[in-house]
């Protein structure tokens, strides 16, 4: 039976596309709904609260939410806002909760549960911790040209995870799904258009915290970096470092496009600067990421940037789970 000729009973096993996304960042909470049944997508509201320092420390391999009282409120806080009661929202973790990688098999097994085994034996190898204690999740990502398949693997302790979800249930919402914020810039960026134009292109997203670099080539990822800057480096070495990589190991011919998150919160200026440096650098536009494209937002908050980069990612999640 085709999925248009499903019986009505089968639409209740159906899980109801998520229409509020909560990102849980370190300094601060952001909570964006879409307008059900909009067409175009339209953002309803937003709300964002600040967090104490220290309240959410982003961290592989250690406790994340080090004031769940301060987390909790702040969630509780948007909600209170924006006039809701969720019962099931879409959660957007920072980057450096999971380890990415990209593993491509040349024959990929038929059988779902295989395929699950084979990424998991895969990636134990270089497991930060026990894969024991690991929650992994993988896409399909580039089918190269020589056959095979990549995908692209997040490996995150369950227990730091959790964390995260227990933040959510302190307010009654399930946490649905979960995933990182650049996986929904990037979303955030196809959605509006920003990653249709030819050739490779670059997200940038540079938080106080770490920054996250990744290429994405036809809609699927290809490189995924994520780090903490130290010493001496800057964003534009580590830049230029991407771009050297993509030329000289992923067969690139430059990078077309450069999409900016992150760095308005340092105020016009210094965005100003940091988008200068790199076109110089990189010989490619440079812009700030604008899901305005994909979706209205009723408000109308024109050319605030710092805005647009805080409601970018959960806004993200949700217009890729509206597609789907």
């Amino acid at each position: 039976m085709s999925p248009r000729a499903r019986p009505p009973l089968a639409r209740l096993f159906s899980s109801p596309p998520l229409h509020v996304g909560v990102e849980l960042a370190a300094r601060r909470v952001t909570v964006v709904t879409l307008a059900r049944g909009a067409a175009p997508a339209v953002v309803g509201g937003h709300a964002t609260e600040p967090l104490p320092e220290g309240a959410l420390v982003p961290a592989l391999n250690a406790a994340n939410i080090q004031d769940p009282a301060a987390v909790q409120a702040a969630l509780g806080r948007c909600f209170e806002t924006l006039g809701i009661r969720p019962r099931r929202v879409g959660l957007v973790v920072p980057d450096p909760v999971a380890k990415v990688s990209l593993v491509r098999f040349e024959q990929v097994p038929a059988r779902a549960q295989d395929l699950a085994q084979l990424v998991r034996w895969q990636v134990r190898k270089a497991a930060p911790f026990r894969i024991e204690d690991a929650q992994v999740a993988f896409t399909p990502g580039l089918a190269p040209p020589g056959g095979g398949r990549e995908f692209v693997v997040t490996l995150a302790r369950q227990d730091i995870v959790a964390e995260y979800e227990r933040v959510c249930a302190s307010a009654d919402a399930h946490a649905g799904l979960v995933d990182l914020a650049s996986f929904n810039l990037i979303n955030a960026a196809i959605a509006a258009g920003g990653g249709a134009a030819a050739g490779d292109w670059l997200l940038v997203h540079s938080t106080p915290e770490y920054s996250t670099l990744a290429v994405v080539r036809d809609g699927q990822l290809i490189f995924f970096r994520s780090r903490a800057l130290e010493g001496d480096e800057n964003l534009a070495d580590l830049v230029h470092q991407t771009v050297m990589y993509h030329e000289d190991r992923l067969g690139g011919g430059g990078i077309a496009r450069v999409v900016l998150a992150g760095v308005a919160a340092g105020g016009p200026a210094h965005a100003d600067s940091v988008r200068r440096t790199l076109e110089s650098r990189l010989g490619a536009a440079v812009s700030a990421i604008d899901p305005r494209g994909a979706a209205t937002l009723r408000d109308r908050i024109g050319a605030d940037q710092a805005l647009l980069d805080v409601l970018a990612s959960p806004l993200g999640l949700l217009l890729r789970e509206r597609a789907a």
